[in-house]
């Protein structure tokens, strides 16, 4: 079970390097430099850039696309089709200026959301499926929409346990599913 896997169709450059137990399925691609921890799942079809660094238990669903200068904590799940974007003013020609986007531990990113780069989301945040991040996402918040916009607030086991309109402030919540009780700071 602590064996790396790499599906025959699946190409990982040389200089890459994979953590024990990590798995990269048909037709995925690695590139070099890229750092994937300890029981990482790398989809179908999932392309993974130069430099690019993911932490332990980390899931990436088909057809993602992590772009050089996008971090990944450890516990997140990536959904499928998810774009990471690393450059602000993308042309065909010219430089490339890449913006850093992180990606703290145990956030849930919904299929196709899109990633704008030089953003942070925090931990255990969790993307709404479809959502365009433009911008840094608290901690245990649930954003949704293009652009994204808070809609309420999330446990670590990523089911919603307050609406939205929290008042500033630290609350602590009893999740009714999972009962994890969290601390929400609301700015």
């Amino acid at each position: 079970m602590n064996e790396i896997y790499v599906h025959p169709t699946a190409t990982v450059d040389d200089g890459a390097e994979l953590g024990q137990g990590t798995k990269v399925w048909h037709y995925a691609h690695v590139r070099s430099k890229a750092i994937l921890g300890k029981n990482v799942i790398v989809g179908k079809s999932s392309y993974i850039d130069e430099g690019v660094r993911i932490g332990n238990n980390v899931k990436i669903q088909n057809l993602v696309s992590v772009y050089h200068g996008v971090t990944v904590g450890n516990d997140v799940f990536i959904g499928p089709h998810v774009a990471f974007t690393n450059d602000l003013y993308p042309r065909a020609v010219g430089d490339w200026q890449i913006v850093s986007t992180t990606v703290e531990d145990g956030v849930s990113i919904g299929a196709n959301a899109t990633i704008i780069c030089g953003t942070i989301l925090k931990e255990n945040c969790l993307i709404a499926a479809g959502s365009v991040v433009t911008r840094d996402v608290q901690p245990h918040a649930l954003v949704a929409g293009n652009p994204a916009r808070l809609k309420g607030w999330v446990c670590f086991c990523a089911r919603k346990i307050a609406d939205s309109d929290l008042p500033v402030g630290t609350h602590e919540i009893q999740c009714e599913y999972c009962e994890r009780i969290n601390s929400i700071h609301v700015s």
